[in-house]
């Protein structure tokens, strides 16, 4: 009996059972309700059809062989599908061991992105020291300023401190990076939003039961705060795995290079042929594919998150 109550507990929404959202069943009986939804369902499919079409494009090109890329006879799909392409490629270029940088690599920019800017935006919101409101605007001026332009100050910043010099052989070549990602405005001003939104009463509690501010914040503010912190950690995840411009400038050591950065050198050697090129860009998106599936509501419902009212 609970097994059978298991499988009947979901059911497929069907469309005379809507009732909330822009359309409820009762507007679709109206015919011109009706040509609008159509619309509305082909305009959707259109758009989902331009974004899937290159990525389905690229994996097709990579099964193909060279000459079959190169042959006046198109064909959309491949005439063979070579699967024992991938394994090949995969220990031709040793590419585990860029997964498993940049892995190391992301994880370091999440715990960065996390810690650093959820604590800048207590103290400044929440302890409210003498100056914050100077640092607060002095940090939304930095959030307009486009990034592209701060690369320049910020590796003449990391080559004076030396960091880059200490060891060239480990992993402590992502230090600068990842505290980059631990001075993000972006960040800093969705934990402030959410912040403000906390209720005081909780904060004032705490401090009445003893509590100093570091207590406020690791037992109080940050288990208030954990949508807010995996939608920073979700946002960071992903900027962090497709940024290129400065971990290129930064890792010069071939062992220690990301995803991004590899391919990039590669694609200008000889190592590889087309075909395995065009493999190599999919074996690089995969994980960004991946992350969006198993996080997709978090990312689309990231400019609605709201914290706590009183």
């Amino acid at each position: 009996m609970e097994n059978a109550k298991a499988k009947k507990h979901f059911v497929f929404p069907r469309l005379k059972d809507k009732r909330g959202g822009f359309l409820n069943f009762s507007d679709y009986r109206n015919p011109s309700h009706r040509i609008g939804y159509a619309f509305i369902i082909i305009f959707l499919l259109l758009f989902s059809f331009l974004a899937l079409f290159p990525i389905i494009y690229l994996f097709a090109s990579s099964m193909k062989s060279v000459t079959e890329i190169n042959s006046s006879h198109y064909t959309f799909f491949p005439i063979y599908w070579d699967w024992n392409k991938l394994p090949v490629l995969w220990s031709k270029i040793n590419f585990g061991r860029y997964y498993l940088n940049t892995l190391i690599y992301v994880i370091g920019c999440v715990f960065c992105g996390v810690l650093f800017n959820s604590l800048l935006a207590y103290g400044v919101n929440i302890l409210k020291p003498f100056g914050y409101k100077l640092i607060d605007k002095l940090i939304f001026i930095g959030y307009m300023i486009p990034a592209t332009l701060n690369i320049l100050p910020l590796f003449k910043e990391i080559v004076a401190t030396g960091i880059l010099n200490m060891d060239q052989d480990s992993y402590l070549l992502y230090l600068p990076l990842w505290l980059s990602f631990g001075s993000n405005a972006y960040y800093y001003m969705l934990f402030k939003d959410y912040f403000l939104r906390l209720p005081k009463y909780l904060l004032e509690a705490a401090k009445m039961d003893g509590s100093n501010d570091v207590k406020v914040f690791t037992r109080v503010v940050i288990p208030l705060s954990k949508p807010i912190i995996g939608i920073v950690a979700i946002f960071a995840m992903t900027a962090s795995y497709s940024d290129f411009l400065l971990p290129y400038l930064c890792l010069s050591n071939q062992n220690y290079q990301t995803v991004m950065v590899a391919v990039y050198n590669l694609s200008s050697t000889t190592v590889l042929d087309t075909s395995e090129f065009l493999l190599l860009l999919v074996m690089s998106i995969v994980p960004q594919i991946v992350i969006f599936l198993l996080f997709q509501r978090q990312i689309m419902g990231a400019g609605m998150s709201k914290g706590s009212k009183e």
